[in-house]
């Protein structure tokens, strides 16, 4: 308001003073005489001034209108002129209008608008970092694969998009099947930004697929420094994967060194109870049963599993049935209340034929929570101590159709597993197995697959405990077990 009021009086005093200019330059009487090709101008002050200020407005268009002929012809020539800003201006904000009509149709769910305005976009601008990535997304939503591939191949030319480019086409191929050449790209996406976590996801997925469990840990390390996995949970990932990379060198010719990775999973992770049975029979190879010894009962005190009691009656083989009971309490004696615990003594007991005490070791499981596993051994201590044919052939047809109890099951989608492994076929989730009881299905395995610990001793399988048309002597059911 002030601001106005002080412009308003300004212009009030500059008119004044024009006025009083004029009028003393009119009561002066002086005149200015003009000799122009034989003419003569007579004029007064008044006239002179308004006369220079005609001269001077009229050499300011001269000057522009001679400036605006120089920046046509620039124009026309190719160089940067007023002009071509103009028009360039112009183009941009169609440009960046365009780009803005393709984002939100884009989001809209409208892929071949989106397309179109991109195109356009990508025309106006000329700014490939902008609009070319757009143009792929828009052209991948729309079904045109072929020109979205062009676009991703265009953004690897730029340093700064060329991240951008290869996860795009790791994308396509991922969707396409093509595992090879995905894990390529995701290596080379992965040198690009080592930090980014769906990167890392990816290629740690690839590599686990292709076996690559060296390169698997590295992946897992980087995940480590990112931020972006707990240190516990990589301590047992990592783990898993040692223990993969283990089992592809744990064979006959395997050296000292390679051995030395089974027990190194372990050390990682003692509950993992594929990795401290791995790392009992790296033990074992190198002769060292008081580790073997130490690796197994550790891992039994966490959770006891048959395959950690078959790695525990390698370690002596040829043992007798009372020096192997007298041997097993190291872990029957950590975990007495567990129900496994109790399946593998009476097992043993079985073996040096008390009847009564494998009863008694076996407690009410067969009734609490039957099993297959169980109800084999309840037949095969009835049968020990003399009951009827028809009552070992019930409980031999119970057994045939009760569940089979503890199983390596994934715990994201159920899918249950013949043994441990890193990765559930089923929905290829990443260590996600657990041992415990699926959900009952229909299918029955042989009864010989029942005793695992015996099975892990040398020598011919064990017979399986089936209902004959005369029964057996204790000790033929003994013989059989053993």
């Amino acid at each position: 308001m002030l601001w106005s009021l002080t412009k308003v009086i300004l212009f009030v005093v500059l008119v004044a003073a024009l006025a009083l200019g004029a009028g003393l330059l009119s009561e002066t009487g002086e005149t200015m005489r003009l000799t122009v090709a034989g003419w003569e101008f007579t004029i007064g002050p008044v006239q002179a001034a308004v006369l220079a200020l005609m001269i001077v407005i009229a050499v300011w268009l001269l000057l522009k209108a001679l400036g605006l002929v120089g920046a046509s012809f620039r124009f026309l020539n190719g160089d940067e002129t007023a002009i071509s800003r103009y028009f360039d201006r112009n183009r941009e904000r169609k440009g960046y209008r365009a780009l803005s009509e393709g984002l939100m149709a884009l989001a809209s769910g409208e892929p071949r608008l989106a397309l179109s305005r991109a195109q356009n976009a990508e025309r106006l601008l000329g700014k490939p970092e902008l609009t070319t990535l757009l143009v792929a997304q828009a052209a991948e939503a729309a079904g045109d694969r072929k020109r979205a591939t062009e676009a991703y191949k265009t953004l690897l030319r730029d340093d700064a998009t060329r991240f951008v480019g290869v996860r795009g086409l790791l994308q396509q191929k991922l969707a396409d099947g093509d595992r090879e050449v995905a894990l390529k790209l995701a290596e080379k996406a992965f040198e690009l930004r080592p930090g980014h976590a769906e990167t890392q996801d990816i290629l740690l997925k690839l590599q686990s697929d292709s076996g690559d469990w060296s390169g698997a840990r590295t992946t897992l390390g980087a995940k480590l420094r990112a931020g972006t996995l707990p240190k516990d949970v990589y301590r047992r990932r990592d783990a898993v994967l040692a223990l993969q990379q283990a089992r592809t060198v744990m064979d006959d010719t395997a050296s000292i060194e390679a051995r030395e990775a089974a027990i190194e999973a372990n050390r990682l992770s003692p509950d993992l109870i594929p990795a401290a049975a791995m790392a009992g029979r790296g033990y074992l190879a190198k002769g060292d049963k008081k580790n073997a010894t130490r690796v197994l009962k550790k891992a039994w005190e966490v959770l006891p599993h048959p395959d950690l009691a078959a790695v525990f009656a390698e370690i002596e083989p040829e043992e007798s049935p009372q020096d192997r009971l007298k041997r097993f309490r190291t872990l029957t004696n950590a975990r007495p209340d567990s129900d496994e615990t109790r399946m593998l003594l009476a097992e043993l007991l079985l073996a040096t034929e008390d009847f009564p005490g494998a009863r008694r070791a076996l407690d009410d499981i067969a009734t609490r929570a039957p099993t297959q596993r169980s109800l084999a051994i309840l037949a095969a201590i009835a049968r020990g101590e003399g009951a009827e044919d028809s009552i070992v052939r019930d409980l031999v047809a119970r057994a045939i159709a009760a569940p089979r109890g503890p199983q390596w099951v994934c715990d994201k989608c159920q899918a249950i597993h013949d043994g441990w492994q890193p990765i559930c076929e089923n929905c290829g989730s990443f260590d996600t197995l657990s041992w415990r009881t699926p959900p009952a299905t229909s299918s029955s395995p042989a009864l010989a697959e029942l005793l695992p610990l015996m099975e892990a001793r040398h020598g011919p399988r064990p017979e399986p405990l089936v209902a004959e048309d005369e029964p057996l002597p204790p000790d033929e059911i003994t013989r059989r077990a053993n």
